[in-house]
């Protein structure tokens, strides 16, 4: 995976500047826990771009506005795109910016150019092509990890199955997805710490789903489901529980501890960082 950010300072006139940094999404959300003026800094050190990176080449982005004092951010990576990190991570950052409305771009580089009022489709794929993750084997080597990279699905009140969550969202799918899962490697009751979910209930014909990161065209999945309800969930990973019937328990998230981590880690990268 690559690591590739853009960056956009508003300033309160309402003019913006554009920065790409080749090596800058993974720890953003590290990086603007130092709050707005070491943020500045940073972006400040970057060179101006007219790149704008697109849905698929996006690993991260950050807004910084200046007049309306908004902060919005995405990332694949990170301790904002883990379970165990994800609420303090937020917590923190608005600690960091206080007075600011921080924001999460669950629609990528897309939804920060809608906030700009420029055309989202810049960044599209424009081939609208759906690259999901295979289903994964019960004791499949990235479930031993303690944060792997995969995406929960359940399915009524009896079926729970796992999915490498590298590219799209399962979402992305539609109804297909049920096609795809049918005779699949059934995991009884997921246990963990997802980055990614969605929940089915066939005879309802509804369906709801959450992500830790982005995903492309994140508020136009019902049209993906034609004659289904469609719920985003947006971050709320607590709604999949709640409506998995049991067959989804993800390991207890410990506030206290997640705080101390996240800032340990801030701490470190600054430390890293090579001083100007």
């Amino acid at each position: 995976m690559g690591d590739r950010a853009n960056f956009v300072v508003v300033r309160e006139g309402g003019e913006y500047e554009l920065y790409l940094s080749r090596f800058g999404a993974v720890g953003i959300d590290l990086d603007l826990l130092a709050g707005p003026a070491e943020a500045l800094s940073l972006v400040g050190r970057l060179k101006a771009s007219d790149w704008w990176l697109d849905d698929v080449h996006c690993q991260g982005a950050g807004l910084i506005d200046l007049g309306r004092k908004v902060l919005m951010l995405f990332a694949w990576e990170g301790p904002s795109a883990v379970m165990r990190h994800r609420a303090a991570t937020l917590e923190l950052l608005r600690e960091a910016w206080v007075g600011w409305d921080v924001r999460w771009m669950y629609d990528g580089p897309a939804e920060l150019r809608t906030y700009l009022g420029l055309d989202p489709g810049h960044v599209r794929d424009r081939e609208n092509r759906i690259f999901v993750g295979p289903l994964l084997e019960p004791g499949d080597e990235e479930l031993a990890d303690p944060e792997p990279m995969v995406a929960v699905v359940t399915v009524g009140a009896d079926r729970c199955y796992l999915l490498a969550n590298i590219n799209d969202h399962p979402v992305r799918e539609g109804a297909a997805l049920l096609d795809r899962l049918a005779g699949g490697p059934e995991h009884g009751v997921c246990q963990v710490s997802a980055d990614a979910g969605i929940h089915v209930d066939p005879l309802r014909r509804r369906v709801g789903w959450w992500v830790l990161g982005a995903s492309a065209q994140a508020y136009e999945m019902p049209q993906r489901w034609p004659g289904w309800t469609v719920e985003f969930w947006q971050d709320r990973w607590e709604e999949h529980v709640r409506m998995g019937a049991g067959r989804f328990q993800p390991p207890p998230v410990d506030r206290e501890r997640a705080l101390t981590e996240v800032r340990r880690a801030a701490e470190r990268r600054r430390e890293a960082r090579p001083h100007p």
